[in-house]
């Protein structure tokens, strides 16, 4: 018994090592470490270069806006999650009609350009809502959420659809010859599995997403990328705007890269089952 714990105990120590390894090793990692230690060397020199001042004077708005940019993505996603699964569900019912309305709203919000919903949304929802005398306004971030949460939608729709139907008749059968209801069948046996073949493909649409808010600037979102025009603007200077830019292109690699290495180590553990 000890003899086996401290084996184990061994594989995850070699486990961690190699974890450690693959980190400090990662050419992004090292970029980072070499920004910082530049950073400090400028600091220390008392010498800091006027876009970097520029950039540290300017860095509390770019992440008030990335947050926004992150609230957006989140809540477009939960959006796009509850709408997505119910018509995952439709799309298999038994209703001819049913399937062919559902999968007509899969193909128009699946193959439209992004953009397009967002000014769609924009642009058909009013600006505020009259409710008995009250005016209840309907900011631009929110219409900007349905755009995304649409889109979002029609590809959760077929992901849910393609898990359901990757699922092997033989366990509905199995399942069914255990005198279980259908409900049950699809509670305790077919969801767990559709989670665990949805989620690679639900955390790398979220990436993609995510990556897609920075088109709410274009109807007047303060984002990240507004906040970054502003600056850019204002500063006005060419080494400046690139700078300020690269920052933006690292805010959304850093937020992003983990999800889609998350991705990949959950698919590779798929693999295995």
């Amino acid at each position: 018994m000890a003899s086996d714990l401290s084996i184990k105990l061994a594989a995850a120590n070699v486990n961690s090592q190699r974890l450690a390894g693959a980190f400090f090793t990662d050419p992004w990692f090292i970029l980072l470490l070499g920004l910082m230690v530049v950073n400090v060397v400028w600091l220390a020199v008392g010498s800091v270069p006027v876009p970097l001042s520029q950039l540290w004077r300017w860095l509390p708005a770019l992440l008030r806006g990335m947050w926004t940019n992150i609230e957006i993505s989140i809540l477009a996603m939960l959006l796009g999650t509850a709408i997505g699964l119910v018509f995952g569900a439709l799309s298999l019912s038994p209703s001819r009609l049913l399937r062919r309305l559902v999968r007509g709203y899969v193909q128009v919000f699946r193959n439209a350009p992004v953009l397009v919903l967002i000014y769609f949304t924009t642009y058909v929802f009013p600006f505020e809502f009259n409710l008995f005398h009250w005016y209840i306004p309907f900011p631009d971030w929110f219409k900007v959420v349905i755009g995304l949460g649409l889109s979002a939608s029609a590809i959760i729709a077929e992901i849910f659809r393609g898990a359901i139907q990757s699922i092997p008749s033989a366990q509905w059968e199995s399942a069914q010859s255990m005198a279980l209801r259908r409900t049950q069948i699809f509670r305790y046996v077919i969801l767990p599995q559709c989670v665990r073949r949805m989620l690679p493909p639900w955390m790398n649409l979220y990436a993609g997403i995510t990556m897609s808010t920075s088109l709410a600037s274009l109807v007047g979102v303060h984002d990240i990328v507004d906040m970054a025009t502003i600056a850019s603007n204002t500063v006005a200077r060419t080494d400046f705007t690139v700078l300020i830019y690269f920052t933006l292109l690292l805010f959304f690699f850093f937020y992003c890269y983990p999800i889609a290495r998350a991705t990949r180590l959950l698919e590779k553990r798929h693999e295995r089952y």
